[in-house]
């Protein structure tokens, strides 16, 4: 087993940094969320029981990638990963997106079904995407009053004045709490937060993501969901303070309505199995690779 850090130089002009273990195909694509980078897909790409060929990306605007031209919509995520396997020669992929990367695989799987063989949503936002809303719990409808949102600012205020304590105290009630991390941990989690460059056009894209066949309050569901193909899991920490129940709930919801039943694994972990149930989190992987 091999681990190295790469780039790939896109047709749009954006450049990808990744990490890539080698392993047995199909590869598996691994897509990090929000406030975070491939750097943060370690722990599962150095476990020991794993023999797939892992490849994490940075996505546009977070770690090592390049930010060239503001992401509109999940879409652009989506066309730069294709743009990316088509460099990388990947003709057929298994999929794992976190927390927001699940509605970037969801995306891609729908965009691209005949690339996806399968898709692993962890800890993943909703089909319906994930509500920006102010302090009152109502939500902001335009990146306008995303940016104008007292709460959120403050956030978008830290990463710009690249503030470490500020994510540090954060991350420590959301995502560490008094689970397993060590120092040099969580010094990775908040350097993923300084990198990350887009975090108003992420929010946004978030905010108006919905594949669904429903309304999500501000946008109308576009029904792509139709157009996943593959075998689906689902995998969600019990306590989870980022992504919740019911988001997860409605992707099972979502993908049964349209005749696809997901597979679904509970973890005791929080946002990030990688760190509270690194066993957990790769027995479920391994065994969703196994099946036919």
């Amino acid at each position: 087993m091999t681990l190295e850090v790469k780039t790939a130089l896109l047709p749009n002009g954006e450049t990808l940094s990744y990490r890539e273990r080698t392993g047995t195909e199909p590869c598996m694509l691994l897509i990090h969320g929000n406030m975070a980078s491939s750097k943060l897909w370690e722990p599962l790409l150095t476990h020991a029981d794993m023999t797939q060929r892992f490849i994490a990306v940075d996505l546009r605007g977070y770690g090592e990638s390049s930010y060239q031209n503001p992401i509109g919509d999940m879409k652009d995520f989506s066309s730069d990963l294709h743009q990316f396997v088509e460099q990388l020669g990947l003709r057929h992929v298994m999929v794992m997106g976190w927390s927001n990367g699940g509605g970037i695989a969801m995306q891609f799987a729908a965009d691209y079904p005949d690339r996806v063989r399968k898709l692993i949503l962890l800890a993943s936002i909703s089909t319906r995407g994930y509500a920006a809303v102010n302090s009152d719990g109502d939500r902001l409808k335009t990146k306008e009053e995303i940016v104008k949102d007292p709460g959120l600012a403050m956030t978008f205020q830290a990463n710009q004045r690249q503030d470490r304590a500020y994510f540090a105290q954060a991350m420590d009630y959301l995502l560490f709490d008094e689970r397993e991390s060590d120092a040099a941990t969580r010094v990775k989690y908040i350097d993923a937060c300084m990198k990350q460059r887009n975090m108003v056009d992420a929010a946004d894209a978030a905010n108006r993501f919905n594949i669904s066949s429903v309304s999500n309050g501000l946008a109308d569901g576009t029904g792509e969901l139709e157009r996943i193909q593959c075998p689906v899991l689902v995998i969600w920490g019990v306590k989870d303070l980022i992504t919740t129940q019911q988001m997860t709930e409605e992707i099972k919801e979502d993908f049964a309505s349209h005749g696809k039943p997901v597979q679904y694994v509970s973890l005791d972990a929080g946002h990030s199995p990688l760190i509270d149930d690194l066993h957990g989190l790769a027995a479920a992987v391994q065994a969703f690779i196994a099946q036919p």
